[in-house]
């Protein structure tokens, strides 16, 4: 059996997505040796990342927006698209949220969160009147959907009516790589980014749905006993991010909140174990990898009790 996997979300940098992606697509190619063939509509900033090096992969090059519009159409249209995909294939699986329509091989489509129904207004208006005319659609179309939370699968139960018999939950994991640090590592990415001696950290791509403006305001209420404590948000800057540079400058927290952007994963880990405490303060996850890197990494998780977050932390972290 010949599977692609849609990789676009990795070449194209999508943090949690791209990981996601990548890592799903090395593991089944090194456990199914030259079953796996791997699918991409590439821009001009692609790049292969080295977890997929080597592995055989066909992409095409496509604007991001003229690309999900031509893959809504031809769904509308029962237009196949198969043809795009490395011949042979058998089974197609999107990774995101985005599935190609198909003519002889069966799709399986990964639903990681239903944020763009449940929270609209945590999205920029075209994304949102997008994913909500194509999702339902892309989950009726496809042959099977896997969700990587129990949260998730209610969701698409509740709002699609999907059968629970066409969703199969799995899981993510932290990669093996998020581990306890020697303390010379976690003192040489000290002194790479900067990074005080006592922070909370937290990690994600920087929206409104992550709760960073009340993360910032708690983090005033707590400097008031511990001037030294300040806070790493470990993230690119996502969308909508106007409310949290205002509650820093609010909240008068400009000196004690640490922006290093995005951090790599050879680094992240030493980020991870400086802290004093790892935050995952969102109102809402698909699955909360940070819950468990942090943990991987040996410091305290603290963690909202909404919807994945509080699934998969369970009675291992401090919830709110």
């Amino acid at each position: 059996m010949n599977v692609t996997i849609d990789v676009s979300s990795a070449i194209n940098g999508k943090a949690g997505l791209g990981r996601f992606a990548r890592t799903l697509a090395r593991s089944i190619a090194d456990q199914h040796p030259n079953q796996v063939h791997l699918f991409a509509n590439r821009t001009s900033q692609s790049q292969i990342p080295p977890e997929l090096a080597g592995l055989p992969i066909k992409m095409i090059r496509a604007g991001y927006k003229p690309w999900r519009m031509a893959v809504l159409l031809a769904q509308m249209a029962h237009l196949s698209m198969e043809r795009y995909l490395p011949p042979g294939t058998d089974v197609y699986h999107a990774t995101e949220h985005l599935l190609l329509p198909m003519g002889r091989a069966a799709s399986i489509l990964t639903v990681h969160d239903l944020i763009y129904r449940l929270f609209p207004e945590y999205h920029k208006k075209l994304n949102y009147h997008y994913l909500n005319l194509a999702m339902p659609l892309f989950v009726r179309r496809a042959d099977h959907v896997i969700t990587v939370s129990q949260s998730s699968k209610n969701d698409l139960i509740r709002l699609y009516g999907t059968p629970a018999e066409k969703i199969s939950v799995i899981y993510e994991a932290a990669a093996p790589h998020f581990s306890p640090q020697p303390p010379a590592t976690v003192d040489d990415i000290r002194r790479r980014y900067r990074l005080p001696d006592c922070y909370l950290v937290s990690v994600g791509t920087i929206e409104p749905r992550k709760n960073l403006t009340r993360l910032v305001e708690v983090l005033s209420i707590l400097r008031r006993d511990d001037p030294a404590l300040a806070l790493v948000v470990v993230g690119s800057e996502g969308w909508l991010t106007q409310g949290f540079h205002a509650a820093i400058e609010q909240f008068g927290q400009q000196e004690a909140v640490i922006l290093p952007g995005y951090v790599p994963d050879e680094d992240l880990s030493a980020v991870y174990a400086g802290a004093l405490v790892n935050v995952v303060a969102s109102v809402y996850e698909g699955f909360g990898l940070p819950v468990l890197e942090g943990m991987a990494c040996g410091i305290p998780t603290v963690c909202s009790a909404t919807s994945s977050v509080g699934e998969i932390a369970g009675d291992a972290a401090l919830t709110f």
